[in-house]
């Protein structure tokens, strides 16, 4: 199956136009690798059948909680490529979690092949530049909730053969691995014995370690129990230096992450920026990517949009249709192109070659 789209290299002056922004924006836009590290449209289709290979409106909702993205509008947008994620379902026992990631994994797996002549699942740096030479979107695979694979010890052997780069240690829920940043949560008990263990297992396996979501605890817990030569990543949050919030990182933790040699990618959920639940702004999003680049250095900073993730995007960038707009913003905030360029994809790759070339 082919996927029809507008491919906006051949009218980018239009693109540019359409957007309301300048013509220098869209250039930089499709001169460079985009990628962001955290979609989360699966939950749809395993939720009502969300179709990800058909182009779909803005949904019920415009825009607002699902129908943020599909693979059409991927393409459209020129994202070079993107994590897709499997989200763990908290609520079914140890066993049936670990059986259904399989069939999840399965699933998502058949749909990324079904349209295999402009996608492409790839594992590593190597893989994402194979795939892009053909002209193909690079997907990368994520678990989010690592209580996925936390039945046993064995449990985690399912990621030995590297289709899954990345795993959130927790969700929106505490588990047997620790504590979720959620004040629903109560009691900040941190990384629990079994998480540390965990930690390493994932170390072991060159499978990148996720701190979004995580409990300030949890998080110093993973930062001491992590091997210090692999890179640690956040995928998708917002910075306490902008605002203030549960889900969001301190300076301190910023600091850690970019030690380690890892990336921050900053999230479009509007409350968690720091604005009103529908009246968020594109410029908000630079806010916290500019703060990460003043706060660390531009090397650490990248996009983790959690685009269908149950979030409210803001109102001037609804979708990923509109992603250039974050670059023109950038632009006429006086920021480098390089710097720009890390940030749309570059770091993220920089982070992806150090762990797996």
């Amino acid at each position: 199956m082919r996927l029809d789209f507008t491919d906006h290299r051949k009218s980018p002056a239009a693109w540019a136009e359409s957007l309301g922004i300048s013509r220098e924006a869209v250039d930089l836009y499709l001169a460079s690798e985009v990628i962001d590290l955290h979609i989360d449209s699966f939950i749809w289709t395993r939720v009502f059948g969300y179709d990800l290979c058909a182009r779909h409106d803005s949904g019920l909702l415009g825009a607002s909680f699902y129908s943020q993205v599909d693979f059409p509008r991927v393409l459209e947008a020129g994202l070079t490529g993107a994590t897709w994620v499997i989200t763990t379902n908290p609520t079914k026992v140890a066993r049936e979690r670990a059986s259904t990631f399989r069939d999840n994994l399965r699933e998502l797996e058949a749909i990324i092949a079904s349209v295999s002549e402009q996608f492409a699942l790839v594992r590593s740096y190597s893989e994402y530049k194979a795939a892009r030479a053909q002209g193909k979107h690079a997907a990368f695979l994520g678990i989010q909730g690592g209580n996925a694979l936390d039945a046993d010890p064995g449990a985690l052997d399912a990621l030995k053969d590297g289709k899954v780069l990345r795993v959130t240690v927790v969700h929106l829920t505490s588990s047997e691995l620790g504590s979720t940043s959620s004040p629903l949560a109560g009691r900040d008990k941190g990384l629990t014995a079994k998480g540390r263990e965990y930690v390493e297992r994932l170390n072991e396996m060159k499978v990148f370690v996720d701190l979004a979501h995580i409990s300030k605890k949890g998080f110093w817990g993973a930062v001491e129990v992590a091997d210090p030569s692999q890179p640690l990543i956040v995928t998708h949050t917002g910075v306490s230096g902008v605002f203030d919030h549960w889900r969001n990182l301190d300076d301190d933790q910023l600091r850690a992450v970019a030690k380690s040699g890892g990336t921050i990618g900053v999230m479009y959920e509007a409350t968690f920026l720091g604005q009103g639940k529908w009246s968020g702004t594109a410029e908000r999003v630079v806010d916290h990517l500019a703060h990460i680049v003043e706060t660390v250095g531009d090397d650490f900073a990248s996009l983790g949009s959690d685009w269908d993730g149950a979030i409210v995007t803001p109102r001037d960038m609804p979708t990923c249709l509109e992603l250039p707009k974050l670059v023109d913003i950038m632009l006429k905030r006086k920021m480098k192109p390089d710097t720009i360029q890390k940030i749309l994809g570059k770091n993220f790759l920089r982070v992806v070659e150090t762990l797996r070339g």
